[in-house]
């Protein structure tokens, strides 16, 4: 009787036990944003305030670092509320790989994550926000600003989300990616006299290369807008269309110059002028989204282009715009080693190779612009009807 009532005990209790675990893991659950993997705003603000007033009791400093995905509701209007999920989801995984233990991260917004460090002061915070600024330049899809607010001492959570807030908020005025911080006003995108610098050095080192960078800065800016991006976007890709052959400034005039076909040695070295590209724009503050694009320039929408073999929506769009128009440019001018194509010829190359070596929707918003901008020959619209009727 005795051990059968022991038997009970020790099972209530495991019973108990399991329903703690239980109780703990759903609250958790309820807890975090599913999509981020985050504190949901609730829990982050019952978390960040806890640590603040700890912080403020044992006479710490501490640091509150705002987060916004640039372009976020374009890329929502472009590719769906899953793009934009995934997005979020990227960058909250960057963030909690660079924060420490202690930290407290959380979903404050659609587009938007904070994380309160206490003990923190304003290098270190300015130390995390850099390198996840710089990390998603480098590897995208998207690119953020941060906002950098630190504790005066009150501990007080709104006060700091309201400080970040408005720093975030010049950070994005002045273009994007980049980070604002106390007492620091954040550089502007480079001028346009810098990038003009760049083409004419370019157009200098081999005048035919920059005219076809003209040409295709013409054709990828069309289709930026007619697949509906924010006017920024657009005039970074323009940018990048500008400059997609700056590393060609490093290739020898006797490989950039030759009559004939390239043999593997010479097309190994043209082949490596994006990267080169991608070096150069990299030199210049602010121009990392567009270097990014250079750089990737060559990929192919099946995975067969250089320099890094990406393929589908892992290739920047930039990059997949610059990439179509750059080849029809390519394919309907005269080089040393062969004649223009027709515009026909051209076309029928594109259709022919969407879906392999370029994105289908960047081909269709190219054809449609190309066939938009086409001049009518109603003379040749008329005899065909009547040649049509007389049959």
């Amino acid at each position: 009787m005795f051990s059968e009532s022991r038997r009970l005990r020790d099972e209530l209790r495991t019973t108990h036990a399991r329903i703690a675990v239980l109780e703990a893991e759903r609250n958790d659950y309820l807890r975090k944003d599913r999509r981020a993997g985050v504190l949901t705003l609730d829990a982050f603000r019952e978390a960040a305030a806890a640590a603040l007033r700890g912080t403020q009791r044992r006479g710490e400093a501490a640091a509150l670092v705002l987060v916004d995905i640039d372009g976020f509701r374009a890329l929502n209007g472009r590719r769906g509320a899953a793009a934009g999920d995934e997005a979020l989801a990227a960058v909250a995984q960057r963030l909690r790989e660079l924060v420490r233990g202690g930290d407290v991260v959380g979903r404050t917004g659609a587009d938007e994550l904070a994380v309160v460090m206490p003990g923190a002061n304003l290098a270190g915070a300015r130390g995390v926000a850099e390198r996840l600024v710089a990390v998603l330049e480098q590897v995208g899809p998207v690119t953020v600003s941060a906002g950098i607010a630190v504790d005066s001492g009150t501990g007080q959570l709104d006060g700091l989300m309201a400080d970040a807030s408005a720093i975030l908020e010049r950070a994005r005025i002045a273009g994007g990616n980049r980070v604002g911080a106390p007492g620091r006003q954040p550089t502007v995108e480079p001028s346009r006299g810098a990038i003009g610098a760049l083409a004419l050095a370019l157009s200098e080192r081999d005048r035919g290369t920059g005219q076809h960078a003209e040409q295709v800065v013409a054709l990828a800016g069309a289709v930026a807008r007619r697949l509906n991006l924010d006017a920024e976007e657009v005039e970074r890709i323009a940018a990048a269309a500008l400059l997609h052959d700056i590393g060609k400034v490093a290739v020898p005039d006797s490989i950039l110059s030759k009559p004939g076909p390239l043999n593997d040695e010479e097309w190994s070295v043209m082949r490596g002028h994006s990267a080169v590209g991608e070096k150069i724009l990299r030199a210049v503050p602010g121009l990392g989204p567009v270097a990014r694009m250079v750089r990737h320039g060559h990929e192919s929408w099946d995975g067969s282009g250089y320099p890094d073999g990406l393929s589908g929506h892992d290739i920047p769009l930039g990059s997949r715009i610059v990439l179509a128009c750059d080849a029809y440019d390519a394919m309907t001018s005269t080089r040393p080693y062969r004649d223009a194509m027709s515009h026909e010829d051209a076309v029928a190359e594109l259709a022919a190779k969407s879906g392999t070596q370029f994105d289908p929707q960047v081909v269709g918003a190219l054809l449609g612009y190309l066939e938009d901008r086409r001049p009518v020959d109603y003379a040749a619209r008329r005899s065909a009807a009547a040649a049509a009727a007389a049959r």
